[in-house]
């Protein structure tokens, strides 16, 4: 049953204002929905959407908590960077980036971390 339907990830946000200005304003997703102190709904492509939601402790990890998939990494990230968005630099032993983006081998990433620490990325699938 479960893999017939939709997913739809939920991050932690520690300041829900700054989850706004950075996911509509730099962004530009478009906010579904707006349960004061509590979460936003964001939507995204295909008819997803992404749930951030107040959290008193936010995220600790540095892995990837989210990604979206892109047809063209480099004007993914060049667009990111027009709206503000700081693209991370990583060396060894993280995955090695050139100008933002690395070959993961079956795929190019770049990744970028919100307000509340959560890390983002943009992945092109190779092939």
């Amino acid at each position: 049953m479960l893999s017939d339907l939709p997913v739809f990830p939920i991050l932690l946000s520690k300041d829900l204002d700054a989850t706004r200005t950075f996911y509509r304003d730099k962004l530009g997703l478009e906010i579904l929905r707006e349960d004061e102190g509590d979460r936003i709904v964001f939507r995204c492509g295909g008819g997803t959407r992404l749930v951030v939601t107040l959290s008193t402790v936010g995220t600790a990890d540095t892995q990837t908590q989210m990604a979206w998939l892109v047809p063209d990494i480099g004007a993914a990230v060049a667009d990111l960077r027009r709206r503000g968005v700081r693209i991370e630099e990583y060396a060894a032993p993280d995955p090695v980036t050139t100008d933002g983006v690395a070959d993961m081998g079956h795929s190019w990433a770049a990744w970028f971390i919100d307000p509340s620490r959560n890390v983002l990325a943009v992945v092109q699938p190779k092939g």
